[in-house]
């Protein structure tokens, strides 16, 4: 496969410009590139989506005259990526639809394009975006799985006390379900985010975004506990990352892949479903929130979610509660004021 300039100009954009992580990228990246392999090989083939696209053309810049795109096999990526047309799109689409990807990812792979062929546009690489008429396929909608709170506390319980490396264990699932952080929030903590006087946790978001949480007493105190263990280890070995807060063995910053190997290890430990994941505590954390009298608007906000409707989904998990408060509440029902004899 060819390198793609447009493809490293688009993925520059996202890190430097908009703030996007490298991880992020990696995958805005990952999705082009296999959109550029169903181009070649259709370009290679006999197929519709091969004359489709050998016979599409656009200009590269405002005021260059269109370049038509060759029909021989050895067509360059920038080519075959700035001459594409909605009908090869869809193709594309079908395919994946073919192939049984989730809705979900294929809703994820558009956007991937749509946001491509925008920046194209904006760049006037190219005249019109050809993704911009076609709808998002319909997902299915699927509620965030959540434990109960009696779950909650078997994962908590489970990492030992004792070894520093249970200790930490123990602060990381204690700090995720006290302030709902995502890990990657979490492993990027510094000793200095967290505030033992305020009860506050100073968090870097999602594209670049800052914001302070707090923070229950019982994390701190178990965050306390796993410090002191943590600056002793630090004192025998040199190569201890001071900033750090939550370090591998070797004293490094741990990773979101180690976090996850971690939690996989106690669901195990404490026969719990294990599906689960370290954003299942995040999901808990929302609806428990819910579930007690946390407004809607206050849980967007010690979530970091940039819109409502993205909070609006724990709704769903707390109609449970609220039927009960209905039920209790509410002056016509279970008899409390009715007319009949």
């Amino acid at each position: 496969m060819e390198e793609s300039t447009i493809i490293h100009k688009f993925l520059d954009y996202l890190k430097f410009e908009r703030r996007f992580s490298e991880h992020t990228a990696k995958c805005y990246g990952a999705d082009l590139t296999q959109f550029s392999e169903f181009l070649k090989g259709t370009s290679e083939s006999d197929s519709p989506g091969a004359e489709l696209i050998s016979h599409s053309h656009h200009a590269h810049h405002e005021g260059e005259p269109a370049t038509a795109v060759a029909t021989q096999v050895d067509l360059k990526v920038d080519q075959l990526l700035l001459s594409v047309q909605t009908d090869s799109v869809r193709s594309y689409l079908g395919l994946l639809n073919e192939k049984q990807y989730s809705k979900a990812t294929i809703a994820r792979k558009l956007a991937t394009l749509r946001s491509f062929y925008k920046f194209l546009v904006k760049r006037n690489h190219i005249r019109s975006n050809p993704v911009m008429s076609i709808r998002t396929p319909k997902q299915e909608k699927k509620l965030p799985r959540f434990l109960e709170y009696e779950e909650v506390k078997r994962l908590l319980n489970t990492p030992p006390v004792n070894t520093w490396l249970g200790a930490r264990d123990r602060a990381i699932l204690e700090t995720l379900y006290s302030t709902g952080i995502r890990v990657s929030e979490l492993v990027a903590l510094n000793m200095d985010d967290i505030d033992f006087l305020g009860e506050v946790v100073h968090i870097r978001g999602k594209g670049k975004k800052e914001r302070i949480a707090p923070i229950g007493s019982s994390a701190l105190q178990v965050i306390q506990h796993y410090m002191e263990y943590r600056n002793k280890r630090a004192q025998s070995n040199g190569n201890f990352d001071s900033k750090v807060l939550f370090v591998n063995k070797h004293g490094r910053r741990l990773s979101t892949r180690s976090v996850r190997r971690k939690m996989d290890k106690y669901l195990k430990m404490s026969g719990l479903d294990p599906a689960i994941s370290p954003h299942t505590l995040r999901h808990s954390f929302a609806t428990h929130m819910l579930n007690n009298g946390a407004d809607l608007r206050s849980v967007q906000e010690l979530l970091g979610h940039q819109s409502l409707s993205t909070t609006q989904i724990y709704t769903h998990l707390t109609t449970t509660r609220l039927k009960e408060v209905y039920e209790n509440a509410h002056p016509r029902n279970n008899g409390h004021d009715s007319d009949e004899p």
